[in-house]
């Protein structure tokens, strides 16, 4: 009697795992091509209507072998249109395909390129929103010096979908470590964050960012043109050509002594810890004895207003967040939902240096960062032993009139998540051009084809205004100017 080895070969090919329908098919085609062995027999012994036995064995080992390297094929293709190809325009494998910066899961959004390639692998390595969003902000803090870093004073907004809850971050209030110099306040704000929402492991967040610090980084068009316009005496020699001219766009820097000190506050047990070794580096820089306290940072429940289309959450004194608030209940009391015209802007009014970054969740969670040095390339004093710059954002500064991150979750009549973050960077007055910004997204209808946010949002006046939503199971992301940032997403 001939082997059966049709059946325990095709059992094998299992692993490829078809579509149930595929998989009949192909024992369909199986039957009909390969004849039954217990079948009737001539009078030689052969089976009737059918070759001898051992062509019987090699026609049906080819036919198996053709059936498996189809299979292979098809599971091969099917890899590759998984939706795990982070390309904007790649459509997922459910067939349908979406307009650039929405996606199944999850998304961020930032001012550069290589830190929201960074934050999307966070993402795929089974981080949050919170660990894309802090690893993003530490990678900021190497590759934009002149608008961020670890000299920087931080606020965020986060929102919990999972609770229902919206947390403030604040870096405490401003403190000096020397005269003109505001005391560093990012690593613990950060960590701090991290610590009671992240998911990953805190090293693994500081991963990429040292690697750029230590290896080196590509100079980008925004950060050549904030050298072009700057004084660079106290950049120099790292922001600097060898000459003293500033370095221009594609030049590629390295900031090793910044990459040292990240590497120390990855093995830092507690967010107090992390800041440590930077202020005693800088403290010997300065001849100072060291200051005698560090930065606070808090994390405390989120200022809150109903409004008949939902709640607005934002951050507390002294960022421009009650101002916004204010704002945003008289206009709403007043003529309701409108989007009117840009309100005019004091002509003096200088912008304030100031980044932005964004993350959000098919789910409806959202965390919204702002950072700043108060001005461009802050005080202009880069720190020989850490390579970080300080801010000159001291006690009379206006410490928090940039900073006024908005979440928005609205009210739905069934089950479905309806949330938008609106956080706006580079301008005199934040609270106003947020609050056209969110009256003009209450005033547009939402019918089923106008999903999320809007797709081209408008903003008042000058900087950049980033807007991140989840809606029908989407997450969405989208900025003013609309080649101001970079967006990835899975």
């Amino acid at each position: 009697m001939e082997p059966e080895a049709g059946p325990v070969l095709y059992q094998k090919l299992r692993v490829w795992e078809p579509s149930l329908e595929s998989e009949e098919e192909e024992e369909e085609i199986l039957e009909q091509l390969i004849p039954d062995a217990s079948g009737p027999q001539d009078s030689s012994g052969n089976k009737a209507g059918r070759l001898p036995g051992a062509w019987a064995q090699l026609v049906a080992a080819l036919l198996l072998l053709a059936v498996g390297f189809s299979l292979a094929v098809r599971q091969l293709c099917s890899r590759g249109a998984s939706p795990g190809a982070l390309g904007a325009g790649a459509p997922p494998a459910s067939g349908h395909s979406h307009r650039p910066g929405v996606y199944h899961h999850g998304a961020i959004i930032s001012p550069a390129a290589e830190c929201s390639r960074l934050g999307r692998e966070l993402f795929v390595a089974g981080g949050n929103i919170v660990d894309a969003g802090v690893g993003a902000a530490l990678c900021l803090a190497v590759v934009h010096p002149h608008a961020t870093g670890l000299g920087a004073t931080y606020w965020g907004l986060f929102h919990n979908s999972s609770s229902g809850n919206s947390t403030a971050l604040t870096s405490g209030p401003v403190q000096t470590l020397a005269p003109g110099l505001g005391l560093p306040a990012a690593l613990p704000a950060l960590r701090m964050l991290h610590t009671h929402f992240g998911r990953l492991p805190w090293p693994h967040l500081l991963v990429g960012p040292i690697s750029l610090a230590q290896k080196g980084f590509v100079v980008d068009t925004a950060l050549a043109s904030a050298l072009a316009a700057q004084d660079t005496q106290g950049l120099c020699p790292l922001l600097c050509h060898a000459n003293g001219t500033p370095l221009g766009p594609g030049t590629r820097v390295a900031n090793t002594k910044l990459a040292a000190v990240l590497h120390k506050a990855s093995l830092a047990p507690t967010p107090d810890l992390s800041g440590d070794a930077l202020l005693r580096l800088l403290a010997e820089d300065l001849g100072l004895e060291g200051p005698s306290v560090g930065p606070r940072p808090t994390l405390e429940p989120a200022l809150h207003l109903p409004v008949p289309q939902g709640i607005l959450f934002t951050t507390p004194s002294p960022s421009a967040g009650p101002e916004l608030l204010e704002l945003l209940e008289a206009s709403l009391q007043s003529t309701g939902p409108s989007p009117a015209p840009c309100p005019a802007f004091p002509q003096a009014a200088a912008a304030p240096g100031s980044s932005v970054l964004a993350t959000v969740d098919s789910s409806g969670s959202v965390l919204l960062l702002t950072s700043s040095l108060n001005s461009s390339f802050g005080s202009g004093h880069l720190s020989p032993s850490t390579g970080v710059l300080l801010s000159n954002l001291v006690a009379e500064s206006a410490a928090g009139a940039w900073a006024c991150p908005l979440i928005f979750r609205g009210i739905s009549d069934d089950t479905e998540v309806d949330v938008l973050g609106l956080v706006a960077s580079g301008t005199p007055a934040a609270a106003r051009v947020m609050t056209h910004a969110l009256l003009s997204h209450l005033a547009r209808p939402q019918t089923p084809d106008q999903q999320g946010p809007t797709e081209s949002p408008r903003a008042c006046g000058q900087g950049t205004l980033l807007q991140v939503a989840a809606h029908t199971e989407h997450a969405h992301v989208s900025s003013v100017p609309s080649g101001c940032c970079h967006f990835q997403g899975f």
